[in-house]
């Protein structure tokens, strides 16, 4: 009897999937990413757009939500590079480029922050947010009137954005017009009282004028709505310039002051 023949080799054999398939789940990917980001889970968000940008390699959204994703786990070399991706794709999305700016301003490169804030603004310009950004990146390179300009325009479009108002005050006290500074404070806590920076700059600025009893009061109520404001390197990360941060020590140094952040810190937290 004849044996039977056996093939050499195995012929293997690929499952097809179409293009559009692969699409549909990239697309699928991105949603989880963009859903898994509102609940600040940036990490498990970032794996899965990572994933979409590579079955959808030609979608702008994904690309610059891939961006916004590394900017918030402070990445700027990553964002950058997949936001010029988005950029090429669709080079007139004004939120593209204002997250480029943001980008390049995380990286301290303020100048780059700048161009592309600005070119943001050519297509949008009433952006308060944007302008809020511009003016910020100003200020970092020290260009007091442009930055105070941009923050203005920013209040001009959003009349209780207090944190422009806020900066507007940082500006004012670098350039030594203390009493300029302590309107601009008392206008972005009218707006809202519950901020606790410009409770603390207008402490410094009224101990500064020689008003002692009020600038302790205003620290207090300042450090208990959030201690973090006691740190000097949480100050300079919020834009807080030399002549300022060197006041705050000042402040801070007071007897009664310190006595006010030791009940705050060793207080329970509110459940």
């Amino acid at each position: 009897m004849s044996q039977p023949v056996y093939a050499q080799a195995l012929i293997p054999h690929f499952v097809q999937i179409d293009d559009k398939q692969l699409e549909q789940e990239g697309l699928s990917l991105a949603q989880e990413a963009a859903q898994l980001a509102q609940f600040q889970q940036y990490g498990l968000a970032l794996s899965r757009a990572q994933l979409a940008t590579q079955l959808v390699p030609q979608n702008a959204q994904i690309w610059a939500l891939l961006g916004s994703l590394h900017l918030q786990l402070e990445e700027p070399e990553p964002a950058i590079a997949a936001l010029l991706k988005a950029r090429t794709l669709d080079p007139r999305n004004a939120a593209v480029l204002f997250a480029i700016g943001s980008a390049y301003f995380q990286q301290e490169n303020y100048r780059s922050a700048v161009q592309y804030f600005q070119s943001g603004l050519r297509l949008r310009p009433n952006t308060a947010g944007a302008r809020f950004d511009l003016g910020n990146a100003y200020y970092k390179l020290k260009q007091y009137d442009q930055a105070i300009a941009e923050y203005r325009k920013a209040v001009d479009l959003e009349a209780e954005f207090w944190p422009a108002i806020n900066n507007i005050g940082l500006v004012l006290y670098e350039r030594g017009d203390v009493a300029g500074a302590v309107q601009e404070w008392q206008r972005a806590i009218a707006i809202d009282a519950n901020q606790a920076e410009p409770q603390l700059a207008l402490a410094v600025a009224l101990l500064a004028q020689g008003q002692t009893d009020q600038a302790v009061q205003k620290a207090e109520a300042a450090l208990r709505l959030d201690d973090r404001y006691a740190n000097p390197d949480f100050l300079q990360e919020n834009l807080w310039g030399d002549r300022l941060i060197t006041d705050a020590k000042t402040l801070l140094a007071l007897p009664q002051v310190r006595e006010a952040l030791v009940q705050v810190t060793q207080s329970p937290s509110p459940q």
